[in-house]
């Protein structure tokens, strides 16, 4: 069964799309991840125009988000003063990225820009993780109290972050530092989120815990908080400025995540936590390789980023 997708242009397998949508919301729920960043290179391999997978998958993100952050703020696990310093930044450098990305389309760099990027982001992601894991797997015989988030930050780090003005106070998670930190990794979330396609978690999660210091269930809160206005101002831009938003698109997507994901929850608290992690870096190292691949054998896209004709 096909159904057209207008903005994509083009006919896709209906059940090929919710069966998508329901493998990455399954893996969602297994690794409590947004799944953005897998999404939109899945999107790709099947054929959507990158601009468009970036976009529309996306938008799903702000349902998703919505409801966890709604849940956070019933349980006090939001610190609004410290999400309206990120999003302020999360605004301001998504609004950029819109932009970056009409620029690059009009230049005709824009789908070798973004798969060069995946592969950067996934490479590197899959690399921390793979080596987290085994340092967790050397370590467990270890003794030793572990150290609070706070407490393991260099001293480099501390000079830095004490050394920025507008130092403040955000007494809901016992913390000072200065408004110009959580502005400045809001922006490169936000700018991610628009030419990416990404919730910009995976990034931002260990700046709140472990640069900052916020305990981890307020910087899960917070950072849902202002995922969810952040993705709606870019999907907003995409929609008005690149016309990149398929909304047939995301909701058939969704349709299939909504399930995958309360079957991932579920098969995640059977699992033990090493073995969620390793699955999850494989996976992601798998597809990364994929996109570099697809990158190699289409040597027209990196004489196109040189300016070659």
């Amino acid at each position: 069964m096909e159904i057209y997708l207008p903005i994509a242009g083009l006919s896709v397998n209906v059940l090929i799309l919710i069966t998508l949508g329901a493998v990455v919301g399954f893996l969602s729920g297994l690794f409590g991840v947004g799944g953005g960043f897998l999404l939109t290179p899945l999107l790709m391999m099947i054929g959507i125009p990158p601009a468009v997978a970036a976009a529309s998958g996306f938008n799903q993100i702000i349902a998703t988000a919505a409801s966890g952050a709604a849940a956070h703020y019933r349980m006090g696990n939001i610190d609004v003063k410290m999400g309206t310093c990120i999003l302020a930044g999360g605004i301001a450098g998504g609004t950029l990225g819109v932009q970056v990305v009409k620029i690059l389309r009009n230049m005709g760099n824009f789908d070798f820009t973004l798969r060069l990027l995946y592969v950067l982001l996934l490479g590197l992601i899959s690399f921390l993780m793979l080596s987290e894991s085994l340092k967790s797997r050397l370590k467990n015989n270890s003794t030793k109290p572990a150290k609070s988030p706070r407490k393991s930050r260099s001293r480099r780090i501390n000079n830095f972050l004490e050394g920025l003005p507008l130092q403040t106070d955000f007494p809901k998670v016992g913390i000072r530092v200065s408004v110009l930190f959580p502005f400045a990794i809001g922006a490169i979330v936000g700018l991610l989120a628009a030419v990416m396609g990404v919730g910009g978690g995976v990034l931002l999660m260990p700046m709140m815990i472990y640069i900052m210091g916020m305990p981890t269930i307020m910087a899960v809160g917070t950072s849902l908080f202002q995922t969810v206005l952040v993705a709606v101002n870019v999907t907003v831009q995409q929609a008005v400025f690149n016309h990149t938003v398929d909304i047939v698109l995301a909701i058939t997507l969704f349709t299939g995540s909504v399930f995958g994901a309360q079957i991932g929850a579920d098969v995640s608290q059977k699992m033990p936590a090493e073995k969620i992690r390793s699955l999850f870096a494989v996976i992601i190292l798998i597809v990364m390789l994929k996109m570099l691949f697809d990158i190699i054998i289409a040597p027209e896209n990196v004489i196109s980023i040189l300016g070659g004709n």
